[in-house]
């Protein structure tokens, strides 16, 4: 179901009692699965409702609720060294299920090319992400959300791969790059921790030069830490990399993991292949078009490393 603004701005009014919708808008990055509206109030107060848009957006809603509110404490605490959507009110819909209210979260997308070497944004993020890889694995665990031990975690990496070779759209050199890698025991031995499972830059939010909040919590799990700094390694400047490592692994108690960065540069590689894979599932052809292209890219990027001796 699709829902416009104002019926949008409708279940925020009955979520938050009180709440005076003036204007109502979409967000910039609306994303997919719920109906996102940002509600500016009587006060010029900012809301953000979000309703499901299927049971599994729902169940997801649902999961995301109870961690926001289990990591509430930590925010305060300061523990989390950021804010984070702290549900304000819900409304049930007609066809089951409930939207969520929450005040927006102020700050703007990081801009991972405005990254710079040194002890400013690029070491907050650093640390913002060691923050989260810290917490308590309980609390995702009694959300409901998944947990992996690092075995386990592995399996799931190999069905990925094994799922995408048998689209035949894979290059032969990547799929065999990835099953070395895999095959590599000694690269798989992780203490699990509390993952974000989703941070980008339209997720990770900047405030006066620092990490700000970090949005959209529903694909958190306990798995691979590694995950969280993919993104990272792949698209930040590489002089600023150190700085967002040194200040990861500084905030990190009793960190030993040789394999981190090198596990960080395979997930980055295996989200193309999770992209092809959503492009089939959702017979989509822009998509796999779209995941076919850079699955090229990649394979033509890693022939010149190894041909440099960058890879082992």
């Amino acid at each position: 179901m699709n829902r416009s603004p104002l019926a949008l701005a409708a279940l925020a009014t009955v979520a938050v009692p009180g709440l005076d919708a003036y204007d109502v808008r979409r967000p910039v990055h609306p994303g997919s699965d719920f109906d996102v509206a940002v509600v500016v109030d009587s006060v010029r107060q900012r809301w953000v409702v979000r309703a499901p848009q299927h049971p599994a957006a729902g169940a997801v809603l649902e999961a995301e609720v109870a961690l926001l509110e289990a990591l509430g404490p930590f925010v305060d605490d300061g523990r989390l060294p950021f804010s984070i959507p702290r549900p304000a009110g819900f409304a049930h819909l007609p066809e089951g299920g409930r939207a969520s209210v929450h005040r927006e979260v102020p700050g703007r997308p990081l801009q991972l090319e405005t990254l710079r070497p040194g002890p400013g944004l690029a070491a907050a993020v650093g640390r913002a992400v060691a923050a989260i890889h810290e917490l308590p694995t309980s609390v995702v665990e009694n959300a409901g959300l998944p947990a992996y031990d690092a075995a386990g975690y592995r399996e799931r990496r190999q069905a990925e791969v094994d799922e995408a070779a048998r689209t035949g759209l894979v290059p032969p050199s990547l799929l065999r790059r990835w099953e070395e890698l895999l095959e590599d025991v000694a690269m798989w031995r992780f203490r699990p921790t509390v993952v974000h499972g989703d941070l980008s830059s339209n997720h990770v939010l900047v405030a006066d030069g620092a990490v700000g909040g970090v949005l959209e919590w529903g694909s958190t799990m306990v798995a691979d830490p590694a995950d969280d700094l993919s993104w990272l390694l792949v698209a930040a400047p590489q002089d600023a990399v150190d700085a967002i490592l040194e200040a990861y692994l500084l905030r990190r108690t009793e960190l030993t993991d040789p394999h981190l960065a090198d596990r960080a540069l395979l997930a980055g590689e295996l989200a193309l292949a999770r992209w092809l894979l959503h492009g089939v599932r959702a017979q989509r052809q822009d998509v796999v078009d779209d995941a076919v292209q850079m699955l090229r890219d990649l394979e033509e990027h890693t022939l010149v490393d190894e041909a440099a001796g960058q890879y082992t």
